[in-house]
């Protein structure tokens, strides 16, 4: 009876072995691989295949897990560095490049470790490329430095089963006393283009005030030259009103002197002219201009209706050309 019950337990004993033993062998064999992940597997230490995302049967103790990658886009950082530029300016420079990896089984074998790799050239590539550029022209044109650390590591990285996607310089410091003269320099450039703005606003203001002087003076002179115009125009308008008036008054006075008594009245007008005319005179001067036949009125009156008669002729011509 204890015979058979040692064997019952031996027999049971081997039974859990071989259970434990299944147990292993299954969970060595499903590997269950992530999504985005590649795992290199090899056979006797020798690469047999890349394991894809999803479930997939390996043989225990025959194959076994080498690598494991992932297929995300990984950022890293490069330590920061001392840059010589082409003018001997010292930069300090650290930046992050962002890479992929493409090939699992070149990454596994192409290099000893890719990520030092990248990261040591990242940071030759980056000292050649400031050291052909001057100061001022890193920080202008880091797009351009990007482009060529890019080009450069992505060409050493194919074989390393990496894609390099670009690299950002995170800061570029220069020395203290190299910060201090470029803000001296701004500072320079800044009062400069004050100065240059201010000068040509009073060159713009003093070419408005002649240009506003100009059409000024344009305009004033042709205001008086129009004013000018309208005066004589005026004058003009006015001596031909007064002639056409004159010329009338006269022809009325002849149309008049044909009647009855008319050449009497003519007389009489005439001697009251001629009378108030040197009453005037002696008014307004000191000198008395007094003729030699003042007495005789009748002869002074006779010889100005000899020139009203002798002008009568003229005075109809003039009437029958209007």
């Amino acid at each position: 009876m204890i015979m058979e019950l040692l064997n019952l337990t031996d027999w049971m004993f081997s039974a859990l072995i071989l259970l434990v033993i299944a147990i292993i062998f299954v969970f060595k064999a499903v590997a269950v691989i992530p999504q985005q992940s590649a795992w290199i597997t090899e056979r006797f230490g020798k690469f047999h295949r890349v394991l894809n995302p999803g479930l997939n049967f390996i043989i225990p103790f025959i194959d076994r897990i080498a690598y494991k990658h992932s297929l995300k886009e990984v950022p890293l950082d490069t330590p920061s560095q001392v840059c010589i530029t082409k003018d001997n300016t010292q930069l300090s420079v650290d930046g992050v490049l962002f890479f992929q990896v493409t090939d699992p089984q070149r990454a596994s074998y192409g290099t000893s470790n890719y990520l030092v790799a990248i990261t040591q050239l990242a940071q030759t590539t980056l000292r050649s490329v400031i050291g052909r550029m001057e100061l001022d022209k890193t920080f202008e044109e880091r797009d351009i430095i990007n482009n060529q650390v890019v080009a450069a590591i992505d060409e050493a990285a194919l074989n390393w089963g990496v894609k390099v996607l670009r690299y950002e310089i995170k800061d570029l410091t220069p020395p203290a006393v190299i910060l201090q003269a470029m803000q001296q320099q701004i500072t320079a450039e800044r009062e400069k283009r004050a100065v240059i703005a201010e000068s040509e606003g009073r060159k713009q203001e003093q070419i408005n005030l002649a240009t506003g002087a100009r059409e000024a003076a344009i305009a004033k002179s042709e205001g008086e030259k129009q004013s000018e115009i309208n005066i004589a125009e005026g004058k003009a308008q006015a001596t031909l009103t007064i002639a056409n008036a004159t010329a009338q008054a006269i022809a009325r006075i002849a149309e008049a002197s044909k009647g009855d008594g008319g050449l009497t009245a003519v007389n009489l007008q005439v001697a009251e002219r001629y009378i108030d005319a040197f009453a005037n005179l002696a008014k307004t001067g000191n000198t008395l201009i007094v003729p030699n036949n003042l007495g005789d009125l009748s002869s002074m009156i006779g010889s100005a209706m000899k020139i009203v008669e002798g002008t009568r002729p003229a005075v109809n011509a003039t009437v029958t050309q209007q």
